[in-house]
């Protein structure tokens, strides 16, 4: 995902205040373990987290309103798709270690 330059701050605080109806939807949906790291050299975000089942917190297919909201109000400092999901690039695992 990619920070719009000069909202790093905000991008923060929102993340710090998020709505506890989105932790529960992203609980309930199978995620665990969700991190999001920031390189501040590039403003790229990296999210990292463990679902159980096919589904992840980026599905764009059938999207609840908690998430759209929420897509929305983050929409002024992420780069964005067209219905506010951030741009996310698809990454491919090349090494694990239990």
């Amino acid at each position: 995902m990619y920070l719009k330059l000069g909202c790093e701050k905000e991008y923060e605080r929102r993340h710090a205040a998020i709505w506890p109806e989105l932790v529960k939807m992203i609980k309930d949906a199978g995620v665990s373990n969700y991190s999001i790291y920031w390189d501040r050299e590039t403003n790229i975000l990296f999210g990292y987290q463990e679902c159980a089942g096919e589904g992840s917190s980026q599905d764009t297919e059938s999207v609840d309103p908690i998430t759209q909201k929420w897509w929305d109000m983050m929409a002024d400092i992420m780069d964005t798709n067209p219905d506010h999901s951030p741009v996310t690039v698809p990454m491919q695992e090349v090494f694990h270690l239990d």
